[in-house]
């Protein structure tokens, strides 16, 4: 949809992956805030497309803000990240440890005063590493996790964390591809109906193609944080790092 728009008087920034890197989400939201005052807009929304937590140093800092820090004249939305649903999953199912290590989830741990246990194959020792985290998570912490959107429509875009799947209505989309799905959607040439606008594979600079846009730029292993801009047709971007 080369000529996909934001809503009349509607100024749109969506944020990519931040992976705990809480000094580029600051960064670039100070970024946002001075950006937007160069816009007469009667709306302004902010979304944020998921992974928030892991890999880097501050995923609790980075929740923290979202929850209280996040700048006034915003509508925001926050959406579901795979990296979030292997956090949750951990705390019903500890013995997933493992696999959230593998993700980098022993630096959401540390960021919350949590060490995790060297034998990661033994369930008492998962359970107690599970314990001590539930017990250090902030109650608001989990409710924003557990109240996080899985996507989001304005105008003629679709904001979600990893895409669609092809051939499939939004409606009847599964959740689980809206967080892990890669190849089948990056591949696809489809009309989605909407510009998707989506994170979860990373490269150095924002993809665009015709049906889809990747902002997720690789806070961690790039050290770039990027926030798409959109108002009326046109589009731009901010980076932090």
């Amino acid at each position: 949809m080369s000529n996909a728009r934001a809503p009349e008087n509607t100024l749109i920034y969506a944020v990519g992956d931040i992976h705990g890197q809480s000094h580029l989400l600051d960064d670039l939201l100070d970024q946002i805030v001075n950006d937007a005052q160069g816009f007469a807009a009667d709306r302004r929304v902010l979304i944020f497309v998921g992974d928030y937590v892991d890999r880097g140093p501050g995923s609790a800092d980075v929740i923290e803000r979202l929850i209280t820090g996040l700048p006034d004249g915003f509508e925001t939305h926050c959406l579901l990240g795979n990296h979030e649903v292997i956090l949750l999953t951990f705390l019903d199912r500890p013995g997933t440890l493992g696999h959230w290590l593998l993700n980098g989830g022993e630096a959401t741990l540390a960021s919350y005063g949590v060490t995790a246990p060297e034998d990661f194959e033994s369930l008492d020792a998962t359970t107690l590493c599970r314990d001590d985290f539930a017990a250090a998570l902030p109650k608001r912490h989990l409710k924003f996790l557990n109240a996080l959107e899985l996507h989001y429509s304005c105008g003629d875009y679709l904001f979600v964390h990893a895409g669609l799947r092809p051939g499939v209505k939004l409606k009847k989309q599964d959740p689980k591809d809206l967080v892990w799905i890669r190849h089948e959607f990056l591949d696809s040439g489809e009309d989605f109906g909407a510009v998707v606008v989506h994170g979860h594979t990373p490269g150095r600079m924002p993809v665009i193609r015709s049906n889809r846009i990747g902002i997720d730029t690789g806070a961690v292993v790039n050290g770039r944080l990027t926030a798409i801009r959109l108002h009326k047709k046109k589009r731009n971007f901010l980076s932090a790092g």
